[in-house]
């Protein structure tokens, strides 16, 4: 394999060592509509299916590489430009990711496609916010309503409903099972297999 002047693979090596094409899907959806559900129920199955996968969760990066941001407009799109970046890099090297996160800001979801290019795939988790809030797996519409998380997405700050998405999974009427079928489903025809 072809190495740079580091001694690191390629993304062209890299890429060419896998059996599959490489794509960003982009879950997109009020806390609580399923995404980390989804894509982590996604990532153990096409793994076993033998596909490079890796997802990054909002949560995670929250608390790690993006936790000097905070949820000020301006944070929110710095947020979702720097896990575009991340997504694109392992994309580079063959892998499918699969984001999840919130992105409540339609222009934070248009920078993401334009970082990721070509291969970025907007996937909207369809949950209403009476839904999103009796589920509140986290307890953060009750802090929320509370006053104890200021601009809260659904509650204090606008979610921009995708006009367009690539796809849409409703998860208010699927359990969670079928919701990830419905997922991979969407990931494996969109992942050319060599």
């Amino acid at each position: 394999m072809a190495e740079d002047d580091a001694g690191m693979l390629s993304a062209r090596a890299s890429a060419s060592a896998v059996e599959h094409s490489s794509a960003v899907f982009w879950l997109t959806g009020l806390s609580g509509a399923g995404k980390s559900t989804l894509a982590f129920g996604a990532e153990k199955t096409l793994k076993a299916l033998g596909y490079r996968v890796c997802v990054l969760d909002g949560d995670r990066l929250r608390t790690g590489l993006n936790r000097d941001l905070g949820f000020s407009e301006a944070d929110r799109m710095e947020n979702m430009r720097r896990v575009a970046e991340v997504a694109t890099l392992f994309a580079d090297v063959g892998v499918v990711v699969i984001v999840a996160l919130i992105s409540p800001l339609a222009e934070g979801r248009e920078l993401a496609r334009r970082v990721t290019g070509r291969r970025f795939h907007e996937i909207y988790l369809a949950a209403d916010l009476g839904t999103c809030e009796a589920r509140d797996p986290k307890g953060l519409y009750r802090r929320a309503r509370a006053g104890e998380i200021a601009g809260f997405t659904g509650i204090g700050s606008a979610y921009d409903i995708p006009l367009s998405p690539d796809a849409v999974i409703d998860t208010c009427s699927k359990h969670a099972a079928s919701s990830v079928a419905d997922l991979v489903t969407y990931i494996r025809s969109r992942i050319e297999l060599r």
